[in-house]
């Protein structure tokens, strides 16, 4: 069984032989960030596929974020290879959910939580713990949050 850090791996290999240049040095960047994670701790140990998603959805994460910057900036060359970064590491994160579909998770939620009887400041943390183990993954923390609030203030 290939675990996600030999595919990640034998991508790199590939995109070096292909000479994709963006995707290689994309693909270098992300292993040193799991290689940095694995010897983190105490002792040197191989990172869970779980935890590798994490590493990945952390670089895609700050991709995302210097994408951003620079596009506020008005360095539209960087902000463009950032995003560009970023798609590379998409390909190995589960789907995003759309707006649509996170709406309709938290909503549900929203409903759970009331059942319970959690009301006011004290609801969001009720809802977050059934949002999140529901969307692990497949959309971030801060637009989960927002959308809970918007929500529970609606």
């Amino acid at each position: 069984m290939t675990t996600l850090k030999s595919k990640l791996h034998e991508d790199l290999n590939a995109s070096i032989k292909e000479r994709d240049e963006l995707r290689s040095s994309t693909l270098r960047l992300t292993l040193a960030a799991i290689t940095k994670e694995e010897v983190a701790g105490t002792e040197k140990r191989e990172l869970s596929d779980d935890e590798v998603l994490k590493v990945i959805a952390k670089e895609a994460k700050k991709r995302r974020e210097a994408a951003e910057a620079f596009a506020q900036g008005g360095r539209t060359e960087s902000a463009e290879r950032e995003r560009a970064e970023g798609e590379v590491l998409a390909a190995y994160l589960p789907k995003q959910l759309s707006d649509d579909e996170l709406n309709a998770i938290v909503a549900q939620a929203v409903e759970e939580a009331r059942a319970s009887g959690a009301e006011g400041p004290r609801a969001m943390g009720a809802v977050m713990k059934i949002v999140n183990p529901k969307v692990a993954g497949q959309a971030e923390g801060g637009r989960v949050a927002a959308v809970v609030k918007k929500l529970l203030a609606g």
